[in-house]
């Protein structure tokens, strides 16, 4: 008896850690790479393709994590971790979310650039609020 009830507990445990382990199921990617367009000096748009083909009947929401690596008037560059949100509507393959940025120390008066944005995680959760958030490390 002990030893049918260790082997399904070894297989049972087995089962878990295979499931657990498995790769998460990517329901949102990027369409490209983030289009920045400068409107000022110091101010910036970053606007982010999404695609969300798979998030299904009841659409999707979450969260970009990026980084944005910026220039400087006097060369010294600087680096800043941002939030941007988005929401699949149901039923949609694609939509896009654009974060308003200025990078400058002195409020508008030096001329600023963006020399590098990349992603560091997306969150996804389901519309129908049936998943958790699961984070995509990209």
């Amino acid at each position: 008896m002990k030893t049918i009830t260790l082997s399904l507990v070894a297989m049972m445990t087995l089962s878990a850690g295979a499931i657990a382990a498995a790769p998460a199921e990517r329901l949102v990617s990027l369409t490209q790479e983030p289009l920045i367009m400068r409107l000022n000096k110091d101010e910036f748009r970053i606007a982010f393709g999404i695609n969300g083909e798979r998030c299904g009947a009841n659409g999707c929401s979450g969260m970009i994590r990026y980084r944005v690596d910026w220039k400087s008037a006097d060369g010294a560059i600087r680096s800043e971790i941002k939030y941007v949100s988005y929401t699949v509507s149901p039923l949609a393959g694609r939509t896009i979310a654009v974060d308003r940025q200025y990078f400058d120390t002195a409020e508008g008066q030096h001329t600023t650039n963006v020399v590098r944005v990349s992603i560091d995680a997306i969150t996804c959760r389901d519309g129908g609020g049936e998943r958790t958030a699961e984070i995509q490390r990209l």
